[in-house]
């Protein structure tokens, strides 16, 4: 019994030590007598006990990794604390059980020298604009260097930019004073455009009233005119009609007759200026037309 106990512990670790089954998104690291010999994909896979280990295991999923918060100097001597957090991936598990003995450790050393240099390059305005630039200026340079540990570095994100309290009071007072600039302009663009927009108004005001009244004088002037030419063509079509009265029969009697009636009217009006009597200094001419007024208002005898 004793004997059949100790042959069953006995295969029962040649099977634990023989029978790995590897997880998914997991590679394992295979030595073969201290020296490596392959990497183990996920699934059911045999390794000779005592001869061959599982060195190494390593996760194939994507990992964050916390950088450590540190102080950088910008180029205009301005400390920042800075603080990120890198994402990388084995690419390599062979690579990444040789190539360093802590490549966790050697990324996050090499992410804050690399992000100090790349800030000390700039100034304290253009860390807050460029923090794409700083990120991808990072993930390039450590993605050169960790290749050699089988390790992607996929990106690397700024977390915090915080300078010291008596820049951020500056910042502050900088940002109010341009906000009140800003506002300052835009009153003063208000106050042009309400200038602008008054004399305009005025000018089309004083333009449309000048056109009015230069209208109006049309209008009165080509009024006139009508009035005018109206009258002249009443005027001119009572001559014609006079004249043809004239060249009727006993037309020029009537017009004698008007004249003289005309005439004895005009002479009884001079007797009634100031109350003095004025008398013809030719009376034969009175007496012409008199005459001549009776001629015709005698009535004819038939031939």
């Amino acid at each position: 019994m004793e004997i059949a106990l100790i042959l069953a512990v006995i295969a029962a670790i040649f099977i634990v030590r023989t029978f790995k089954i590897v997880p998914q998104q997991n590679a394992w690291v295979v030595e073969k007598l201290g020296k490596y010999d392959r990497t183990l994909t996920p699934g059911l896979k045999f390794v000779l006990p005592f001869i061959e280990r599982v060195a190494y295991k390593h996760s194939l999923k994507e990992v964050p990794l916390d950088v450590p918060s540190q102080v950088c100097i910008t180029k205009d001597n301005t400390q920042l604390q800075v603080d990120g957090i890198i994402y990388f991936q084995v690419t390599d598990p062979m690579r990444a059980s040789y190539g360093s003995s802590n490549y966790v450790f050697a990324i996050t050393q090499l992410a804050q020298t690399l992000l100090r240099s790349v800030i000390g390059k700039m100034e304290l305005d253009k860390t807050f604009e460029e923090r794409d630039q700083i990120n991808a200026s990072v993930v390039n340079a450590l993605d050169e260097a960790a290749a050699n540990w089988g390790v992607k570095v996929l990106r690397y994100e700024i977390k915090d930019l915080t300078p010291p309290a008596e820049i951020l009071r500056s910042m502050q007072a900088q940002i109010t004073a341009e906000r009140e600039k800003r506002a300052l302009i835009a009153a003063s663009e208000g106050r042009k455009q309400e200038q602008i927009n008054i004399a305009t108004g005025e000018r089309e005001a004083f333009i449309a009233r000048s056109e009015g009244q230069r209208q109006a004088e049309i209008n009165n002037a080509q009024g006139e005119a009508a009035a005018i030419t109206t009258v002249a063509d009443a005027t001119a079509d009572a001559i014609r009609k006079i004249a043809e009265a004239i060249r009727q029969p006993g037309g020029m009697e009537a017009v004698n007759l008007k004249v003289a009636e005309k005439a004895v009217e005009a002479y009884g009006q001079l007797a009634k200026t100031n109350n003095t009597m004025i008398v013809p200094g030719n009376m034969t001419e009175v007496s012409a037309l008199i005459g001549t007024a009776m001629t015709i208002l005698k009535p004819r005898t038939p031939q």
